[in-house]
């Protein structure tokens, strides 16, 4: 049997594996391990499994995820998101759909300091939800606006999913999240745009509802009360592009000062802290099993050659650049109705990265991109984990109406990959500005 015939048993057997709910961590590990045996022998196969974890151990770049980690969880349980909400809604104040947009505004926000797209759909359910539906929004514009909110944080930094890319990828954390920052602004631009345009279309000449106009905060005194998440914001991905530290130590900077500040205003207790530090441990050590899984199931795919194989079959049928990127889009956009985020990523880098790179792509704008294509995966069924977050908050719509508000959401995404692929310094050109 050959190598790569190996190769694709493997595949396929861990496609099964995921699809017979066996954690992917765990389908990762076994697939990994016993088709590596089946190459080398289980003596080579055994002396692999037991190097990836101290490999993995000392990486230093790692040291960014739990304390990223813990900066959002400690923005979580303080509640900044209530504060970035009645922000956004003075801002847009006046504007149709004013409250939608003030939820995509606090989600970025909020996202800017949390990194993970589920718990910014959560956080942000239960604060702007209420609120839209008391000022008689449609449901499906409500559920549909925080779930595509949602998805902007895993793009803007500091992001989790960014940070794993880094790690399987070996590719700089600081211009990873460099080059997220312009595109998570423009999708932010794009959603609003989108919740606009949906509003109108639902509500048709219908002024906004009296009720989200009714504050007596003004724009100056609603800015200083999230003064917090500027000031993290700035401070953390400042300091990055400022070379003024690594972002081992931004993350390190940002997560005491989240505790300080949490502490200062009088919104998390010492108690609190500790329950932070409990959520991140549990949080960062299931990923950790899937990044050294994922890392034992990369080795055995190198060995097979299969992203050899695959890149001369895709030459072999002659597509140029951007059609194998387009591609590739697709395949993504495919597995995102039944792969959740991480697991995605984690089996597919190994066998698509070395393809984008043959075409001479950039990894780290391939890594933005595979960023927002795991977004699209969020928001669209049948999987949808932002979806299934909100209808557990927001028990009073149902599935079918957070489905239909999500749909028109999904065309911003697919806007900005045109965009990034028609003009890929929309990505590249803040990281070059690092070197």
């Amino acid at each position: 049997m050959t190598a790569t015939t190996i190769g694709v048993i493997g595949l396929v057997s861990l496609v099964v594996l995921i699809l017979l709910r066996i954690p992917v961590a765990v389908a990762l590990g076994l697939v990994g391990f016993f088709g590596y045996a089946a190459l080398d022998g289980f003596a080579r196969a055994n002396l692999m499994i037991s190097g990836v974890p101290v490999e993995f151990a000392s990486t230093y770049t790692l040291s960014v995820v739990p304390l990223f980690t813990l900066m959002g969880a400690v923005a979580a349980s303080a509640g900044l998101s209530s504060d970035l909400f009645q922000a956004g809604r003075v801002l847009f104040r006046g504007a149709r759909g004013s409250l939608a947009i003030a939820s995509i505004f606090a989600s970025a926000m909020f996202g800017a300091v949390c990194g993970s797209s589920v718990a910014t759909a959560l956080t942000m359910s239960k604060v702007s939800i209420p609120e839209m539906l008391r000022a008689k929004y449609p449901p499906a514009l409500a559920a549909g606006a925080v779930a595509a909110g949602g998805t902007l944080g895993i793009l803007i930094p500091p992001s989790l999913i960014l940070m794993i890319y880094a790690i399987i990828a070996q590719q700089s954390v600081a211009k990873l999240f460099m080059a997220a920052l312009i595109p998570g602004i423009i999708l932010t631009v794009l959603y609003s745009i989108t919740a606009l345009i949906y509003y109108r279309w639902l509500t048709g000449n219908a002024p906004e509802p009296e009720y989200a106009q009714r504050q007596s905060d003004t724009l100056m005194r609603s800015f200083a009360r999230i003064w917090h998440v500027i000031l993290l914001f700035g401070v953390t991905l400042g300091g990055i592009y400022a070379g003024w530290f690594t972002p081992t130590e931004a993350a390190a900077i940002g997560a005491l000062g989240a505790i300080l500040l949490g502490l200062m205003l009088g919104r998390h207790k010492l108690s609190d802290t500790f329950t932070c530090f409990f959520e991140t441990i549990r949080l960062v050590s299931s990923l950790v099993f899937i990044v050294i899984a994922s890392a034992v199931f990369s080795y055995f795919v190198v060995q097979t050659g299969v992203s050899n194989q695959l890149i001369g079959a895709v030459k072999g049928i002659g597509l140029d650049a951007v059609g194998v990127i387009v591609a590739v889009c697709v395949l993504y956009i495919v597995l995102g109705a039944f792969l959740e985020g991480i697991g995605m990523l984690l089996i597919t880098v190994p066998i698509t990265l070395p393809l984008v790179l043959s075409y001479g792509y950039d990894p780290v704008w391939f890594g933005v991109l595979l960023v927002i294509l795991i977004e699209l995966g969020l928001i669209h069924p049948p999987m949808g984990m932002n979806l299934f977050a909100i209808n557990a908050v927001s028990k009073e719509i149902n599935i079918i109406d957070i489905y239909k508000g999500s749909a028109p959401f999904l065309i911003a995404p697919l806007l900005l990959i045109v965009l990034m692929i028609m003009f890929p310094q929309i990505v590249l050109w803040l990281p070059a500005q690092m070197n």
